[in-house]
């Protein structure tokens, strides 16, 4: 076990070395300056190089990168170019709508997923079964921002239940927070818990298919036990792989949602930091969101092998 965890500790590493090159460098050629873009067109030439080195970009690209590495081993984000204010507050600030809203649709998700996906591998074939699928190709077929406007038009602006954007902050109150986060959490949970169902079902059915399920069967268990029992632990694998990459999904491609309920988050912060020329920003929430990525699939690995001890064997 230990030498698992060794190995996909190296892994991680060595993908956080990859992705902070990788980011940098690609947001660097982005053509234009941001000094030049901040004092606008017929800027003197002595007030951009005053701002260039305020802004620390008169030094060449790998100081540069070499800096924002060792300021984020440290905690130090840098500071914004356009806002002049610590980029690590600026992404504490929004991380506490991205994290809420990305945990909240994936527990949905989960929620429905599980069910409706043991639901239709225990009935393979029958009504249930064809009821559950054809729910869940809807749900991978609509796109979440429509799904997101119709959940606004019916319950915001028709029942008035839910506010139709905004958020008041959580020094509101932890059950206004999560209520003004519940129409944004459908509308990311859905399409994920229709492809989850999926999964699940799939996994399943190829389980019960296995010898150790039909000895289960010839042992007398019926099919519901023998799928509770012994499918579904080993069934856990490829579906923790798309909650990890779904968790991924949430946190980092909300902005679209985001951007419907105006929601003050990561997706917001990066699109606005981009229209801003904000590179230190940009590159530090990618960085992040990149981070939480791999560190998510790390846990899935390690949750693979507290599942099925065969692969720290294997390893």
């Amino acid at each position: 076990m230990i030498r698992y965890l060794l190995g996909r500790l190296a892994s991680l590493i060595i993908s956080l070395i990859v992705a902070s090159l990788v980011i940098f460098f690609v947001i660097e050629i982005i053509p234009g300056d941001p000094a030049a873009y901040m004092l606008g067109v017929g800027a003197q030439p002595d007030t951009l190089a005053a701002l260039r080195a305020e802004l620390g970009l008169d030094v060449s690209k790998p100081e540069r990168y070499l800096r924002w590495v060792s300021g984020m081993l440290q905690g130090d984000f840098g500071i914004s170019y356009t806002y002049r204010s610590p980029v690590s507050e600026m992404i504490l600030e929004r991380m506490w709508v991205s994290l809420p809203l990305a945990l909240y649709a994936l527990i949905l998700s989960t929620l429905i997923a599980f069910p409706a996906g043991i639901y239709a591998a225990s009935r393979r074939g029958k009504t249930g079964d064809f009821a559950v699928m054809g729910l869940s190709q809807l749900g991978v077929a609509i796109p979440n921002f429509w799904f997101a406007m119709l959940l606004v038009l019916a319950f915001a602006i028709n029942l008035r239940l839910f506010a139709s954007g905004g958020f008041p902050g959580w020094d509101k109150g932890f059950w206004v927070g999560m209520h003004a986060l519940t129409l944004p959490a459908i509308s990311l949970a859905l399409p994920q818990a229709a492809i989850l169902a999926r999964i699940m079902r799939s996994a399943l059915i190829d389980m019960l298919g296995e010898d150790f399920v039909r000895t289960a069967r010839a042992k007398g268990l019926s099919r519901a036990q023998a799928l509770r029992r012994h499918a579904l632990r080993n069934a856990l694998i490829p579906v923790l792989t798309i909650i990890g990459l779904q968790f991924s999904f949430l946190l980092a491609g909300a902005i679209v949602i985001e951007k419907v309920f105006y929601l003050p988050g990561l997706g917001r912060l990066i699109f606005q930091s981009i229209s801003s020329r904000d590179l230190i920003v940009v590159e530090s929430t990618v960085m992040l969101l990149v981070f939480v990525v791999i560190m998510v699939n790390f846990a899935v690995d390690i949750a693979y092998a507290a599942i099925d001890p065969r692969l720290r064997r294997r390893r």
